[in-house]
């Protein structure tokens, strides 16, 4: 074994360790748990891993049809693989968003974009993300701050969610069906590193994404956003689902406002995929918002089973499936001929 991979097992067993020392004293006793896991209710429970996993879906549609606006081809069940994949790298390694990245990257080369493009998918794809990200807080904002309570009105959250991603499910394939658009043509970046210094290069990097941006179909990128926003929305609902199938009764809004917190603590790069962190984070929250501790701990470790650690062993499976089935023969539209001066 390398140095290498040996100080990644070994961070990784100490961040492990470090959660369980830090929930041990925040969850109440492990037979009140387990007796409130076993009183859940089944029908909230498959809802709520439907919408993880649709919510999943739409990130990977929200990647292909990016790609596609580059005139690059990816299969529904290719994108998906990736997404299962990257997801699992991210929450199991070190450095994992970075590695993700990267095997994103790769796969976006397989499928036939070029460096450049490729590049723009992964940057774009984040960059919408967030602004996504942005609007829910922005939409919280907005809402009275008494917002609805009741597993009524979680349901009924739940079920639009869903019939909205259907919606723009079927939108995503009346807008693109048939052969894909003309790709914009992006200039290859010269091999090594770019001239200048750390802000000449922070600018051209930000310049040289607006630029891809704007190269890219206004619908492409539209519908890009509305899956990211779907994807979000749909990780909310598993919560809200969950949080439901505990009989946790507190307002949408400060639902909405525990996970908007999480997925900011989750950001910061402690520990892989927030392992720990997040788990603290989202208690602390579900208590504050006024569930009682038992079912708090109970919806807290179903949710990031669902929206986390199952992900890692399902990435693996698709992880070895990818590499079992090379990408077809990379299907792109014809590039507009560059005008000669």
């Amino acid at each position: 074994m390398s140095t290498k991979r040996a100080l990644r097992i070994a961070a990784l067993l100490v961040v492990l360790g470090v959660a369980t020392v830090t929930l041990k004293d925040k969850l109440p006793d492990p037979d009140q748990i387990a007796a409130t896991i076993a009183s859940a209710s089944p029908w909230w429970l498959v809802l709520a891993a439907v919408a993880e996993l649709v919510s999943l879906r739409h990130f990977a549609l929200q990647q292909r049809r990016l790609l596609a606006g580059f005139g690059v081809r990816m299969s529904v069940p290719r994108a998906v693989a990736v997404t299962f994949t990257r997801s699992a790298i991210s929450f199991s390694l070190p450095a994992g968003s970075a590695v993700s990245a990267g095997f994103a990257f790769r796969q976006f080369r397989t499928a036939g974009a070029t460096r450049r493009t490729a590049g723009a998918v992964a940057v774009l794809s984040s960059l919408l993300s967030g602004l996504a990200l942005l609007l829910m807080y922005g939409a919280v904002v907005l809402v009275p701050h008494g917002g609805v309570t009741g597993t009524g009105h979680t349901l009924g959250l739940v079920l639009t969610l869903l019939a909205g991603a259907t919606v723009v499910f079927g939108l995503d394939f009346l807008l693109f069906r048939g052969p894909l658009p003309p790709a914009p043509a992006l200039d290859e970046e010269p091999a090594g590193r770019a001239p200048g210094g750390l802000v000449a290069r922070a600018r051209a990097a930000v310049a040289r994404t607006v630029a891809d941006l704007r190269r890219l179909p206004p619908r492409s990128w539209v519908v890009s956003l509305v899956h990211a926003t779907v994807n979000w929305g749909l990780d909310f609902a598993c919560l809200a689902a969950t949080a439901a199938a505990f009989g946790i009764d507190v307002s949408v809004v400060a639902l909405a406002t525990v996970y908007l917190t999480v997925q900011l603590v989750r950001q910061v790069p402690i520990s892989p995929g927030g392992i720990g962190v997040v788990e603290v984070a989202l208690l602390a929250g579900l208590v504050s918002a006024g569930a009682p501790q038992g079912p708090a701990a109970a919806a807290m470790l179903v949710y990031r089973l669902l929206s986390c650690w199952i992900i890692i062993p399902l990435g693996a499976l698709t992880y070895a499936v990818l590499r079992r089935r090379p990408a077809p023969e990379p299907s792109k539209a014809p590039r507009q001929p560059t005008p000669v001066a």
